[in-house]
């Protein structure tokens, strides 16, 4: 399972802008990964999990190491939707130093009550997943990985990108813990533009 301290193995997800210009988002769990597929409320505009397929494609994307071959089904999508709206609200009240929903916490717990992914060793002696994993063992891993963070050493670095357009949560794995943006390629580069803008209209 993954955690805060093994994000050295994913180089992030890959993000689209509102321009179209591609970026590397890590929020540095596994289930922050999730967060990057949709949300609730005004978020429901970016969602992407609609069919199987979709649950699969992020487990791809994601630092899950090797890909697992999963079966999936839409009822397990819905699931999938439901735990990610829930690891929203949770991790964005643990963000702003808020108490979370008990609703939300009780919809990770029973995720996480389920049977997880099972590593095994492969054939060539490199990591692998035991046969039979589903949809329902990976939300099961992702809401493990969540209740590591939420009760982990990292839960107070838990944040929200200071970019007032971006709502972006991850989790500060820096030594001096001093990340302030999603991605410095993305927001952390726009901060820096705005600036050297202003300093320049200063100038005139």
């Amino acid at each position: 399972m993954a955690s805060p301290r093994s994000s050295s193995h994913s180089p992030g997800i890959r993000m689209r802008s509102y321009s179209g210009s591609t970026y590397r988002f890590d929020p540095g769990a596994l289930c922050l990964e999730l967060l990057t597929t949709g949300g609730p409320g005004e978020f429901r505009r970016h969602e992407v999990l609609h069919a199987p397929a979709d649950l699969a494609a992020w487990a791809e994307r994601s630092r899950l190491t090797p890909t697992p071959s999963l079966r999936v089904s839409q009822a397990e999508v819905a699931d999938a939707r439901r735990l990610r709206d829930a690891l929203f609200r949770a991790t964005t009240a643990r963000a702003l130093d808020e108490p979370a929903d008990p609703t939300d916490i009780a919809t990770v717990n029973a995720a996480a009550a389920r049977l997880p992914l099972i590593p095994a060793i492969g054939p060539d002696g490199g990591r692998a997943w035991a046969d039979g994993a589903d949809g329902t063992g990976l939300l099961a891993t992702v809401a493990r990985d969540a209740v590591d963070l939420l009760t982990g050493p990292f839960a107070h670095r838990i944040r929200m990108c200071e970019a007032g357009d971006c709502f972006l949560i991850y989790v500060d794995t820096s030594r001096p813990g001093r990340r302030r943006w999603c991605s410095m390629e993305h927001c952390g580069n726009r901060h820096k533009v705005r600036t050297l803008r202003a300093r320049r209209s200063e100038d005139d």
